[in-house]
């Protein structure tokens, strides 16, 4: 491979060179009459007709190293025909794609899957959505997303793990693992994003600067990267934004000191979508050319671009000495090892017949409902609401199911999906229908969803966007949607949010629920019929009052193609929820952004007042999710109750299912340091495991608590630090577990 790579840089011209390293969206049209006047149309409307021929030509000329949005395997074969027989060296196009939580399988939304605390399962299920995309001709997928964010306001929240270091690492490599696989034949390259800080962007809001400490970064936000790296991560993308007051994009000290030479990747780095030239419009750069020159020199391998590329300026940077040539080459040959990875020189067309074999597979279809079961958490339980005893329910109208997101299939689906089939998702409405039978279940679709204030392009480009019409009568259907819940033995009230007020460029400046949702199900309520309420959100909503009122709350998230199934099967007891939340759940806005690793106050017998009108503390815990069935921990021990610097304990406890039916736990582990170089937060997650117990059973765990759990990052020493101190741990269900022992550390 090195030779062949070197044989090519030798014959490479400056053109060629910078094209490798330039992708273009190639955006699809539809088709035109032929006597159909170009010139009549706007002229960005025209710009985006001519888009594609642009992008064409500019492949055959050998000036585009990568496409993306290309997901159909003839269009890919036709692109590729074009890049391999025509051009000079005939080096194949690297198609990229967004396939975030699937591609025609879709599953439920990252940070549902996170809330499975279950590696294994995000593993096979991003091995599934990298055998899908490789069968559409896709070699790349712009993801995992493993920015950590404490803000529900941000939008982007949905697409990654959550707020914990520990688990958003372990997230982040079980993905790579499954997008990467081998790099055969039905793998797909990983690219980890959005390097660094994105998630802590001012105010929740999408795309805004991020102002992180150096302690944050290395201790919160970097772990996932590393994580990801070790994982054998080929790609990392840049983020968007100015953190610390430098674009991210043309930050050196990001892409070249911390991601190359602390962290050892030796991949290539993407821009995000126009990140480059964006560097203009953060007042950086002076103009796209010198846009290039500071994006490549600080580290960027490549540039993701709309239309025009500002990385065609290289070959006049180099002439004015503004840019080295070999430091382009080091980037053309991050590029093309990538190629030869994957295998593309030797096989770079897909097999266009196999393609709907894949995308068909009811395999995948059944992996997606086991991941859906597997990521709801149930958040309350009064008095044995849950489950649902289906022998009792056997009268027409005897269970209500209310509200629109009930029997959305568009919307259970979440944002970030682009080649779904939005026929095949099963709702709530349909999977409840199809276990207790169609005149069992009444619906109501009850209040209107208050729109987005401003519309995104996701929403005008995709056709089956649910809007409430604008001659909605919520009063009529509110009081239609209370009648039929009084009448029914048991209400399951749909609620929260539409996926496209989720997502990039869907921040949120209020938790509340859209529309009069709280004041339907208020109503429904003081009916006196027993209520569940299914909440369908990429982010925690205000659910103070349904908490305080209703029997039963269950966190659904956006569950994916078989996610009305996996809700049925929950609600129906088929399956015992054992989803925990990813981040805590704040009771109102105002709270955020908040994480549980908070820092010891100076008054913390005062901790959970800081608000005179609200608790400071959350609504639901880190790690919380209740079960069906009941667990006890006890017996915690350690192997060594003290060590040295330097060595390592075994943390055991023993876990026993106390109730009547098998159910699974998560048992986590959290430890605080007393004293040493740096204050530390009052918990942080150092492990977890997620077990299943039959009725009865009890099962002994151990954990490794050694310097890789023990050590931090230290603005006193700027480095990494393990210090002689004393040590309190923690094992149970979440993070208020109070089961604990302690551990000394000797210098």
């Amino acid at each position: 491979m090195e030779q062949r790579i070197d044989d090519l840089l030798s014959r490479m011209s400056l053109e060629e060179k910078a094209g490798q390293l330039t992708q273009y969206f190639y955006l699809g049209v539809p088709e035109l009459p032929e006597d159909f006047d170009i010139d009549s149309l706007p002229p960005e409307h025209r710009a985006f007709v001519e888009q594609p021929k642009q992008i064409e030509s500019a492949i055959a000329a050998g000036q585009v190293g990568s496409a993306l949005f290309v997901k159909d395997p003839v269009l890919v074969n036709r692109l590729q025909r074009l890049a391999v027989g025509t051009t000079r060296l005939g080096i194949p196009l690297l198609f990229g794609f967004d396939v975030v939580h699937g591609l025609r399988t879709v599953f439920p939304v990252p940070l549902a899957l996170a809330a499975s605390w279950d590696p294994d399962l995000i593993k096979d299920v991003q091995a599934v959505a990298a055998r899908e995309a490789r069968a559409a001709g896709i070699h790349w997928t712009f993801a995992p997303m493993i920015d950590i964010a404490r803000d529900a306001r941000w939008g982007r929240i949905v697409e990654g793990a959550g707020e914990d270091p520990v688990l958003g690492a372990a997230v982040a490599a079980a993905q790579v693992r499954g997008f990467q696989g081998d790099l055969g034949a039905q793998s797909v390259l990983a690219g980890p994003k959005h390097f660094a800080g994105y998630g802590a962007a001012r105010g929740g809001r999408d795309y805004e600067d991020a102002e992180v400490s150096d302690n944050e970064l290395w201790n919160v936000h970097f772990p996932p990267f590393r994580a990801a790296i070790d994982a054998g991560a080929v790609n990392v993308m840049s983020a968007y934004m100015d953190l610390n007051g430098v674009p991210a994009s043309a930050n050196r000290w990001l892409l070249t000191d911390v991601l190359r030479q602390e962290m050892g990747f030796s991949g290539f780095v993407v821009s995000d979508a126009n990140a480059v030239r964006s560097l203009q419009i953060q007042h950086l750069a002076a103009d796209p050319a010198d846009a290039a020159v500071r994006a490549l020199n600080a580290g960027l391998d490549m540039e993701m671009a709309m239309s025009e590329a500002a990385f065609a300026h290289l070959p006049q940077a180099v002439a004015a000495g503004r840019v080295a040539e070999r430091d382009i080459d080091v980037a053309v040959r991050r590029v093309l090892e990538a190629k030869f990875r994957l295998g593309l020189f030797e096989t770079p067309l897909v097999d266009e017949t196999a393609a709907e074999a894949t995308l068909s597979s009811g395999a995948h279809r059944d992996l997606a409902r086991t991941a859906a079961a597997r990521s709801i958490v149930l958040l309350k339980n009064a008095e044995h609401t849950l489950p649902l005893t289906p022998s009792s329910l056997r009268s027409p109208g005897s269970v209500a199911v209310i509200g629109q997101l009930a029997d959305s299939q568009r919307d259970l689906l979440g944002p970030w999906v682009f080649d779904h089939d939005t026929s095949e998702t099963v709702t709530i409405l349909h999977g409840l229908r199809q276990r207790l039978g169609e005149d069992v279940v009444a619906h109501a679709p009850g209040a209107g969803i208050t729109e987005r204030l401003f519309p995104s392009a996701f929403d005008q480009a995709d056709p089956t966007i649910l809007t409430t019409p604008a001659d909605w009568d919520d009063d009529a259907e509110i009081e239609h949607a209370v009648q039929l819940a009084a009448a029914a033995a048991v209400a399951v009230v749909v609620v929260g949010q539409r996926q496209n007020q989720a997502g990039e460029k869907a921040s949120t400046a209020t938790l509340a629920l859209p529309g009069r949702q709280l004041e339907q199900l208020q109503r429904i309520t003081a009916t006196g019929t027993p209520v569940v309420v299914v909440m369908v959100s990429g982010r925690p909503l205000d659910l103070r009052w349904a908490d305080a009122h209703v029997g039963a709350i269950v966190q659904a998230w956006y569950p994916g193609t078989r996610g009305g199934e996996a809700v049925a099967d929950v609600l129906l007891g088929q399956v015992s929820p054992a989803g925990r939340l990813p981040l805590q759940w704040p009771r109102h806005v105002g709270q955020v952004p908040m994480t549980y690793a908070h820092y010891r106050t100076f008054e913390p017998e005062n901790a959970g007042s800081r608000y005179f009108e609200e608790p400071s503390t959350p609504l639901y815990p880190f790690g919380h999710g209740l079960s069906y069935a009941s667990f006890e921990y006890s017996d915690l021990r350690l192997d060594r109750d003290e060590i040295t610097v330097g060595q390592s304990t075994t943390v055991s406890v023993t876990v026993r299912n106390t109730s009547q039916r098998e159910g699974d736990e998560v048992a986590q582990l959290y430890i605080h340091q007393r004293h040493g170089t740096s204050s530390r937060p009052v918990r942080e997650l150092k492990g977890f495991q997620r077990i299943t117990l039959a009725a009865g059973e009890q099962r002994e765990l151990t954990f490794t608590l050694g310097p890789e759990q023990l050590s931090y990052w230290s603005a006193v020493t700027r480095g990494v630090v393990q210090d002689a101190t004393t040590v309190d741990l923690w094992i149970g269900g979440d993070s208020t577990a109070e089961l604990s022992t302690t551990l000394s550390v000797r210098a």
